[in-house]
């Protein structure tokens, strides 16, 4: 069997959209045109794809069957077509990126800044969200590179095995928290009030690890939300610990509200790279901010270097 484009693209559409007139609406033709479409579609397919109901349209076992191949495909010519354009200069190209926090605020702006200066006619679009939601953002195509903590490959996805880079987690405290001026250890900030990361989290499951090296519990979270502003809010004005990688509180040290504490042991590195599908061709823009990337983290692929911390004047225990 062989299949048409314009049929997969209103065959997806009715889908999208939920109905026949919708979908004819959206693909500026008459009804009757897209019904003798779908018609030529389901000859191809051999089976009925839809169900008529009075209400709109409903998929067939074997139209359930070929959605995700027609939104592959579509997928695909797009890229194909955004990829020609770019190169001929004649529309701009999407670099669909999506990335954790401490990337968001680091190595990203940087290489994003790269990118757009010797590709000026691209367009970026960032996603910044915990690796979970990013994964999956990542399997579903709304995104084309994932940028995160480096992690064991699974099916779908794969990690970029020559783009790697180090940064470093702290547990960190207002600048007049008592643990700054006076003689501790790691177990003491057991006593304290901790702002954190829900559990199952990258953050979460770093300090987790760091205090069970140590033989210590993990501390007990009294407040436990995914906002970064929260924790940084808590640990400046409200006498909290928190725990999170320099690049994310990089203004906030520089401008004297919190510093990491200067406890013995009380950091931990972690290693960054970047995700991609395993299947399918990686659209030209963002081979495009690869490119960048790798150049940037190169020379600081070693274990110890921490982006945007000695860059922006931060001197940090190690």
């Amino acid at each position: 069997m062989t299949f048409e484009l314009p049929h997969l693209k209103a065959f997806h559409t009715i889908v999208t959209t939920g109905s026949l007139g919708r979908a004819a609406q959206v693909l500026h033709i008459t009804q009757p045109a897209l019904s003798r479409t779908i018609r030529k579609l389901e000859a191809a397919a051999g089976a009925p794809l839809f169900e008529r109901h009075s209400k709109g349209m409903q998929l067939t076992d074997i139209g359930r069957a070929l959605l995700p191949h027609a939104s592959l495909l579509l997928r695909e010519a797009q890229h194909a077509h955004d990829d020609i354009q770019a190169q001929l200069g004649l529309a701009q190209g999407v670099v669909r990126l999506g990335a954790i926090g401490s990337i968001a605020c680091s190595v990203l702006p940087i290489a994003i800044a790269r990118t757009c200066h010797a590709w000026p006619q691209l367009q970026v679009q960032v996603t910044e969200a915990v690796w979970d939601k990013l994964a999956s953002a990542l399997m579903a195509h709304e995104i084309d590179l994932a940028l995160g903590v480096a992690l064991p490959d699974c099916e779908p996805i794969t990690s970029i095995a020559d783009c790697r880079w180090q940064d470093r987690s702290y547990i960190v405290a207002g600048r007049h928290h008592g643990l700054h001026h006076h003689s501790a250890c790691l177990a003491d900030t057991l006593k304290e009030r901790w702002a954190m990361f829900p559990k199952a989290t990258g953050p979460f499951e770093q300090l987790q690890a760091l205090f069970a090296r140590h033989g210590l519990p993990m501390p007990r979270a009294v407040v436990e939300t995914r906002s970064v502003t929260v924790i940084k809010s808590l640990v400046c004005h409200s006498g909290f610990l928190g725990w999170m990688p320099a690049p994310m509180f990089s203004t906030e040290f520089q401008t004297g509200l919190l510093a990491p504490l200067p406890l013995p042991d009380a950091s931990d590195a972690r290693t960054l790279t970047v995700f991609r599908r395993r299947q399918g061709l990686l659209p030209t823009p963002a081979s495009q901010f690869l490119a960048q990337l790798r150049k940037l983290t190169a020379p600081f692929s070693h274990p110890g270097w921490e982006p945007g911390t000695a860059a922006m004047g931060m001197v940090l225990p190690q």
